[in-house]
């Protein structure tokens, strides 16, 4: 990869890789098949769908980007278990756990494994399932549930997790009598999910508030839905072409879902145009620096940081960034580093000095998020950037490569040694 000039034409945005997965988990709450649009071929779902395929279900991806879609048979017995040779891949697995416990009672699912942020625990997830009344054991590096028929309770999380709200928004639908989940999360995702549910059959209001209510079904049926487009992928086309510049139609784009990353950018100098297509993004110039903290939604997003942080370290000043909800998710900064990027890191905080220039290196992808980013600062590097582990960014971005050079970078996929 060599420095792009400016970025000119039109992406178009493809489902949300953090929506397809949870509709995949929420398909096991009912029989039959199952039809979900707007699926993109990502390695994330083909995960997925192998953890699917694990307990019984049949599995088919047709199509790409917006046009991709699964179909999923679900029978009427599964195998309720997630082994952990598939969810030490990804910890989004963990959301089978309440589908499973909901439906057939009991569950056993690895610890989840993925992406490199430090520690998560899903020790609140299993509270609020015990809430309900499941019974818990773990051993041998599995997490292994019953229960009789799960009962509604209220239900406080101890943090808005949008990973435990999935789970347990899932295990409640199933549940006798009325759920009360307070401080959930508020994602847009959360909302899309919970439009499947009701579609299948669910009793579910509140859901995008920090309030969700669910009344109790004894069954549900199977659904044909559209997830929502990818907002962190937005954000990524939107972030390119506040690097390198020009400007570009990032087509099906929500600005509603990213607004506060919208008001960052637009502080930083950039031009950014809400149409009924999606967002005009335009560039030119350096950026101007603007501190960033991340917090739960509608906040910014911990996914945009490494996209911030990499446009900060071209930016005209000084910029601190501080991560409110991830350990360890300052990682991908020596490799901005190797760049000739000046960024210090202390515990939860980085300090951001921008520089007129980056200088291509040979980096290497941590994660889905910080690895887009270093092929976005590969656009603006004078000279060649080698990003390696690009098995990462293929998690969550179908075609990247190919996409960024129909915009006009200057980028080439070559076989790792």
């Amino acid at each position: 990869m060599s420095p792009s000039g400016p970025l000119h034409g039109t992406v178009e945005v493809n489902g949300a890789k953090n929506s397809v997965l949870k509709l995949m988990a929420a398909c096991l709450l009912a029989p039959g098949r199952h039809r979900l649009d707007n699926v993109p071929v990502i390695k994330d779902v083909a995960i997925m769908s192998d953890v699917l395929r694990a307990m019984g279900a049949e599995v088919s991806h047709l199509g790409c980007g917006p046009n991709g879609h699964l179909e999923i048979d679900i029978p009427t017995d599964v195998t309720p278990v997630a082994p952990y040779e598939l969810v030490e891949k990804m910890r989004a697995s963990i959301v089978v756990l309440g589908p499973l416990l909901a439906r057939y009672g009991t569950a056993r699912v690895s610890m989840p494994g993925g992406d490199d942020f430090g520690y998560r625990p899903i020790d609140f997830h299993l509270s609020a399932f015990e809430d309900l009344g499941a019974t818990f054991a773990t051993e041998h590096g599995y997490v292994e549930g019953y229960c009789d028929r799960l009962s509604g309770a209220h239900i406080v999380l101890q943090y808005p997790s949008h990973t435990a709200t999935d789970n347990v928004l899932m295990a409640a639908v199933l549940a006798k009598g009325t759920t009360i989940i307070d401080n959930v999360a508020r994602e847009p995702e959360i909302s899309d999910l919970a439009s499947m549910l009701n579609e299948m059959g669910a009793r579910i209001s509140g859901a995008g508030t920090s309030r969700i209510e669910v009344e109790g079904v004894d069954d549900l049926k199977p659904a044909n839905h559209r997830a929502i487009p990818d907002r962190v992928e937005a954000a990524t086309f939107v972030a390119a072409v506040g690097l390198a510049g020009g400007e570009v139609l990032v087509k099906r784009a929500r600005p509603e879902h990213m607004a506060m990353y919208l008001e960052k950018l637009g502080e930083m100098g950039m031009e950014l145009t809400r149409t009924d297509e999606g967002i005009i993004a335009a560039a030119e110039g350096r950026r101007r620096s603007v501190d960033v903290a991340t917090l739960p939604f509608p906040g910014v997003a911990t996914d945009y940081k490494p996209l911030l942080v990499t446009m900060l370290s071209i930016a005209d000043g000084v910029a601190i960034v501080s991560e409110n909800l991830f350990a360890g998710r300052f990682r991908y900064t020596d490799e901005l580093r190797r760049m000739g990027a000046k960024i210090k890191t202390e515990g939860h905080h980085a300090i951001v000095r921008g520089v007129p220039n980056l200088s291509g290196a040979k980096v290497r992808a941590p994660d889905i998020r910080a690895g887009a980013a270093l092929v976005l600062a590969g656009l603006v590097a004078e000279g060649v950037t080698d990003v390696s582990g690009a098995e990462h960014i293929d998690r969550g971005y179908e075609d990247f490569d190919g996409r960024l050079r129909l915009l006009g970078a200057n980028i080439e996929r070559v076989p790792e040694p």
